[in-house]
């Protein structure tokens, strides 16, 4: 089921309404669709680079950075890197050329990055992005946000998130799909204390209250069965629990 709001899709998933996973693999596999990612140095990033290799759903994965990276395994030789200033993006729009399919993981935070640093990253380098691929082609475009994103909101990092949801809604993609997962459960390289703690308690309670956290795995495999599935609405938001829905459909057995 799903809830119309204000002229976007709140998304409520039923699991046990589409089609065998395969099916559906297949048959976007049959489209020859190519895709890229931003951000896929982050962790949401890195588990959606993975389950997409490892599914081999796309002819072209492209990663676009501030970095190259460098990979052990051999299934990842195929990809294609993009290494581009975010400063000046628009001189780096040939990145953005010719992709269907485009993952926005891009985010900091105000305590590392402070606070021009984090609005400069997730809205400026966000949107930016956003423009150079509709313009390059780009006709579904993903974007990981956060649970509470409210372009009203009187917390920067909420009124952040909200403000570059609706402006990329503006941009005219053909389909937009938005997630809003809440904490994130998941083993970081780097160090954030506070939000260790709450990953402790929230993953202990998950279960119990499944609208307070949700793996990372999770979002990454709902990310890539949405782009399986027909839209119903140019733009969708999913909140934590349709999200959790997804995920666990997009599980592979």
């Amino acid at each position: 089921m799903a809830y119309l709001l204000t002229g976007q899709i709140i998304c409520d998933v039923n699991p046990g309404q589409w089609m065998d996973l395969d099916a559906l693999e297949n048959n976007l596999k049959q489209k020859n669709k190519t895709c890229f990612i931003l951000g896929a140095s982050g962790e949401t990033g890195k588990v959606l680079l993975k389950e997409i290799v490892e599914r081999k759903i796309f002819s072209k994965v492209t990663l676009i950075g501030r970095r190259k990276l460098n990979f052990e395994d051999q299934a990842f030789e195929n990809l294609v890197q993009e290494v581009v200033d975010f400063e000046k993006l628009e001189d780096y729009a040939a990145a953005f050329q010719g992709h269907d399919v485009g993952y926005c993981c891009l985010g900091t935070t105000k305590a590392k990055a402070g606070t021009e640093g984090f609005i400069r990253v997730d809205h400026d380098y966000v949107l930016k992005s956003a423009e150079l691929a509709i313009a390059g082609g780009c006709t579904h475009f993903h974007l990981q946000s956060t649970k509470g994103a409210n372009k009203a909101s009187s917390f920067l990092y909420l009124k952040t998130k909200g403000q570059v949801e609706a402006e990329i809604e503006g941009l005219g993609f053909e389909r937009f799909s938005i997630y809003r997962p809440a904490v994130l459960l998941v083993n970081r390289e780097e160090s954030r204390p506070a939000e260790w703690v709450a990953q402790r308690f929230l993953g202990a309670v998950s279960s119990i209250l499944p609208t307070m956290s949700i793996p990372i795995t999770s979002v990454a495999r709902a990310m890539i069965f949405n782009t399986l599935i027909e839209g119903k609405s140019k733009t969708e938001i999913l909140e934590n629990k349709a999200i959790a829905n997804l995920g666990k459909i997009g599980e592979k057995q």
